[in-house]
């Protein structure tokens, strides 16, 4: 779907974002969360500094979208995926192998600037120490990038499993927004890190997904989307 509905939907979509960044009193840096109650369960929205909305209007556009639990019996939390993102505070450093959202912007950081990378980087599902030691810059840089995104968490506390909402939010947001099969409302910046990347599903859509960038949405969710906000704010879980 592409053309007027969609503007119409991007736009939509970005109101409801509004409503619950205004219910629970603005979005805040994933690296000033310390602190910060967070749903156990929810869907998570993440902003990118320098990156606008055009047709959608005035703020940043969301760059990723993600959830936790997809599997039946899955205990991941939504506070321990953002953790995999953020990397551990006390170093700077962090774990690109239990985090595709650390892998993609590694792996941009590294095509933009050759000096920065490390020929292990995102090979296999885990690395002796002496490999992970040769990586620790470019962790540490991959920290301070997605450190500094806004961050807005949708608390969404239905049971784990493949029919959750959780993961129907999700897959329609990201296809929503994608611009890998049609012009996106809102455009990546010329300057966007992830035009650097080597995976073309994120140079292609402008968010920093893989997963749902190649599917169409069904517009049925925006009511979805706009219920969880509601219920969201109105039960005063402001985190």
């Amino acid at each position: 779907m592409n053309g007027p509905e969609r503007a119409e939907d991007t736009a939509r979509f970005y109101r409801a974002l509004r409503r619950l960044e205004d219910g629970v009193g603005g979005v805040r840096a994933l690296s000033r969360l310390d602190g910060v109650r967070l749903p156990a369960r929810g869907v998570y929205f993440f902003f990118e500094p320098g990156e606008s909305r055009g047709a959608a209007g005035p703020g940043l556009r969301v760059v990723r979208i993600g959830t936790h639990a997809l599997k039946r019996g899955g205990r991941t939390t939504l506070s321990a995926r953002l953790r995999w993102h953020r990397g551990a505070p006390q170093t700077g450093g962090g774990n690109h192998r239990g985090s595709i959202f650390r892998l993609l912007v590694g792996a941009a950081l590294a095509a933009r600037d050759p000096a920065l990378g490390v020929a292990s980087w995102g090979r296999g599902s885990s690395a002796p120490r002496e490999v992970r030691a040769r990586e620790t810059d470019l962790e540490r840089l991959v920290s301070r990038v997605i450190g500094a995104m806004p961050v807005l968490c949708l608390a969404v506390g239905d049971p784990p499993g493949p029919e959750s909402l959780r993961g129907y939010v999700e897959r329609n947001a990201i296809a929503l927004l994608s611009g890998y099969v049609h012009a996106p409302m809102d455009r990546p910046s010329g300057t966007w890190l992830g035009r650097h990347c080597p995976r073309e599903k994120v140079r292609r859509s402008g968010l920093w997904n893989q997963r749902h960038v190649d599917e169409g949405y069904d517009r049925a969710f925006l009511s979805t989307f706009e219920a969880l906000v509601d219920e969201h704010i109105g039960k005063g879980d402001d985190r």
